[in-house]
């Protein structure tokens, strides 16, 4: 009994981190328990793109046959000038991607993404999920960490050899490890709606050539990005702007004057879009600087947003969250007489695909958000780089292994 809890891991927060780890350790034979301070698991967030470098470790866990159903695997990722619609350039996905990257490339509505997950933690024996129960502190000692955890009013000891902070942006581990205690506004909002695909709004989008892709809308210091989700049901909408600080929520309101300013220089059938100022919710975009420590020596770790998390520029915030949880599990089963030696092994190790991935999302900002004499060299460049070309430019993001899996 005192070997199984002291190769306990013990997780806060249950969303795609958290449960990604969950399984990550489970198969690996590790006694898991998750607390997750909601006390029910709701339908949160909207659209998430899942690229091969996500899928092929969601596959492997046995996520991926539950969440097929509900996804839609897109033939392409497609450019356009928001302005007149015209294409700028084209990413091959589909039967391509798989080919090329070894997984699929899917779109899905995260709380499928979540009901997967859950369905399959479900069905492990090795995990304990508990909702309703808020991580509050832990103490290291040399056996492990002790974790106070409060249930219905009432602390409760939890011990393990390693805590998992994977409770999201607005984290309350981070603290744990030394880290900031705030994310940092960017300074840039997103605007989120889910359509019907049958809708008037629906079909406006399908007359312009978006069906069965991902395609994104450039235009000076804003972007819209446009996606099938329930099993191409419904289409997930998402711009970004600039915007004002506002409450820490994923379903805010703000006045959709913001948002018609900025796509003024858009087409026509775009425009339309924001004129359904009932239907658009609003979340901040904040970030953590990679920068910050990551871990504790004597056992707490930091997974996704918690640890850094980062614009959706790059469309890459649940893949890094999935591959954390993938590769810090591998890390500990292979190092298993030490744990500092091990979290400091994986805290290098990610650094630097984090910050790589990190840099991506920023220059995607720059490019897509350009004006002027930029966007036209930028729009120049696209024309004349080739599906394969691009393609091959995504080689070290989409094509990415856990170290353990390379051959």
């Amino acid at each position: 009994m005192a070997e199984a809890r002291t190769r306990q891991i013990v997780i806060a927060g249950a969303g795609i981190a958290g449960l990604t780890a969950a399984l990550a350790f489970a198969v690996r034979g590790y006694p898991v328990r998750v607390f997750e301070r909601a006390s029910r698991l709701d339908e949160v967030g909207a659209g998430i793109q899942l690229s091969p470098n996500a899928t092929g470790i969601l596959d492997r866990l046995g996520v991926l046959p539950g969440l097929r159903p509900a996804a839609v695997r897109p033939d392409a990722v497609v450019l356009r000038d928001a302005s007149n619609l015209a294409e700028l350039g084209r990413v091959q996905l589909g039967a391509a991607a798989e080919w090329r990257w070894k997984a699929p490339y899917l779109t899905a509505h995260r709380a499928d993404l979540q009901s997967a997950l859950l369905a399959h933690v479900a069905r492990e024996p090795g995990i304990e999920l508990v909702t309703g129960a808020t991580v509050r502190d832990a103490t290291q000692h040399p056996l492990g960490v002790a974790v106070s955890v409060e249930i219905a009013g009432r602390i409760s000891q939890i011990t393990g050899m390693l805590l998992i902070g994977a409770d999201g942006v607005w984290s309350e581990t981070r603290r744990l490890v030394g880290g900031a205690a705030k994310s940092r506004f960017s300074g840039q909002v997103a605007w989120r709606r889910t359509i019907r695909a049958e809708s008037p709004a629906g079909s406006s989008l399908a007359g312009i050539g978006i069906g069965g892709v991902v395609t994104a809308f450039l235009a000076p210091g804003f972007h819209m990005v446009a996606y099938p989700v329930r099993a191409g049901a419904a289409l997930n909408l998402a711009a970004f702007t600039r915007g004002n600080a506002m409450a820490e929520t994923w379903s805010g309101r703000m006045d959709t004057k913001v948002l018609k300013n900025a796509m003024r220089r858009a087409a026509p059938a775009l425009q339309k879009l924001a004129d359904d100022a009932g239907e658009w919710l609003v979340w901040p975009l904040h970030t953590v600087p990679p920068a910050g420590p990551w871990t504790a020596p004597g056992g707490i770790a930091l997974i996704g947003d918690a640890a850094h998390a980062m614009t959706p520029f790059a469309a890459q915030g649940a893949a890094m969250a999935i591959e954390d949880a993938e590769t810090l599990a591998g890390h500990v089963l292979a190092q298993p007489g030490s744990i500092a030696e091990a979290l400091a092994a994986w805290e290098k190790e990610r650094r630097k695909r984090v910050e790589h991935v990190t840099r991506r999302g920023s220059f995607n900002r720059m490019a897509w958000h350009a004006a002027g004499p930029v966007a036209m060299a930028r729009n120049a460049i696209l024309r004349m780089r080739t599906p394969e070309k691009l393609a091959t430019s995504l080689d070290w993001l989409y094509g990415w292994k856990p170290p353990a899996l390379k051959l």
